[in-house]
């Protein structure tokens, strides 16, 4: 924001809508001169902080891998058993019968 009404020859300061840095302009050359970035906040107050993050993300990513790898066993278990029910109904179908037609031309 412009601080104060001044004379087309001075600098004034403004806050970029953009980065909310500070700007400092030239009046007289209508030119950005200067630019102070916002302060960024910090993130962790101390070291021993952010490394229980880390080791809290470490635990959180080998739980979803177990997860994923009970999960991907599982899996297996269930395509074997569908594959089985429809061996079943193929052998139990009549070989005379028509086969079934395409989705769409029926």
């Amino acid at each position: 924001m412009a601080h104060g009404k001044k004379q087309a020859g001075d600098s004034f300061e403004v806050e970029c809508p953009c980065c909310g840095g500070t700007l400092l302009i030239d009046g007289r050359l209508h030119a950005v001169i200067d630019h102070k970035a916002k302060p960024k906040p910090k993130t962790m107050e101390d070291f021993s902080e952010g490394l229980e993050q880390l080791r809290g993300a470490e635990q959180a990513r080998e739980d979803a891998f177990q997860r994923s790898f009970a999960s991907l066993r599982s899996s297996k278990d269930v395509l074997d058993r569908k594959f089985d029910e429809l061996l079943k109904k193929a052998q139990a179908a009549d070989p005379n019968a028509p086969p079934p037609k395409p989705i769409g031309l029926e």
